[in-house]
């Protein structure tokens, strides 16, 4: 299916902020963090975030820490440039309490599989001896693309194969999928400005 430019652009312009957004709370960033985090496994839902980010109700530390985790690195995302640097500062913001601490923005040393929940490998990860080289390339790779003007349909399609090929890197040894879904988001508000946070 080919979405056409003009309806691209038409559908972009027309996104704003939410009500609920306050100067020191994004609906948008808050949704992006819960939802990445739910096809992580997490239980939390979006009305119980929100309760808890907007209106501070209450609820058990572990409920709420990994997302708030996540958060921090989507406000720490629309704020820096991407590049080998700040995508290592913003794997340790979301993972802090995914990973040890000696693992924070640290490649991982070991082979990585991506298995179903019966457990047959479903994906087996590029080697950790090729991930220092290949997130070299995928860093060359976004520089050039963050400075060539692209068109809004370019765009979507290299925020999408940047997902894609960091994910078959899987550089981590856990926040993958939280990073390359805030990685196409950190891409497309590069080069579409912010309002592509509320995406």
């Amino acid at each position: 299916m080919t979405v056409s430019t003009k309806a691209l652009l038409d559908s972009f312009s027309h996104l704003e902020d939410a009500s609920v957004s306050t100067p020191g709370f994004s609906f948008f960033i808050a949704a992006a963090a819960v939802y990445s985090s739910k096809i992580e496994g997490e239980a939390i839902e979006l009305d119980s975030y929100i309760k808890y980010k907007r209106f501070n109700i209450e609820f058990q530390p572990d409920f709420t820490r990994k997302i708030d985790d996540l958060y921090l690195a989507y406000q720490f995302a629309s704020e820096n440039r991407p590049d080998k640097n700040t995508f290592a500062k913003m794997h340790t913001l979301l993972a802090k309490h995914i990973v040890s601490d000696h693992w924070l923005g640290k490649f991982r040393t070991q082979n990585m599989f991506v298995t179903t929940k019966d457990g047959r490998i479903e994906y087996v990860a590029a080697t950790p001896f090729e991930v220092p080289l290949l997130m070299e390339k995928l860093f060359a790779d976004l520089e050039i693309l963050l400075n060539t003007e692209l068109t809004i349909s370019e765009t979507f399609f290299f925020a999408s194969m940047l997902h894609l090929v960091f994910v078959k890197i899987h550089p981590w040894n856990d926040g993958n999928g939280r990073s390359a879904r805030l990685f196409e988001k950190w891409f497309l508000a590069q080069k579409l400005g912010y309002k592509a946070w509320f995406i």
